[in-house]
């Protein structure tokens, strides 16, 4: 569904779901994981409901993903870094604060 207009020139690697992806440096999590076919980011607790990036500027939360351990970060807000890992929250929320476990 969603494509790149062109290919970077530079790219980073990172780890989607356990899986080696590479990404264009700057680029937002969010944009990397439509670009490489990851359409629902998180189920919601209450009812199971599908969610994925909507306003794409922090306002909703529905992109909330795990990035580098780290649970509930905004995948619109976060620009890719080399070794990153990111993780869909395709279970049940993590609704502890970081570092509370």
């Amino acid at each position: 569904m969603f494509r790149r207009l062109r290919e970077p020139g530079v790219s980073v690697g990172i780890a989607i779901d356990g899986q080696p992806h590479r990404a264009a440096p700057g680029d937002m999590v969010s944009a990397v994981l439509l670009a490489s076919g990851v359409e629902t980011f998180r189920v919601t607790a209450r009812n199971g409901a599908r969610r994925g990036p909507y306003c794409c500027m922090g306002v909703c939360f529905d992109c909330l993903v795990t990035i580098d351990g780290v649970p509930n970060r905004q995948a619109c807000l976060v620009p890719v870094a080399e070794g990153m890992t990111v993780d869909t929250g395709l279970g049940p929320p993590d609704l502890a604060p970081a570092g509370s476990t």
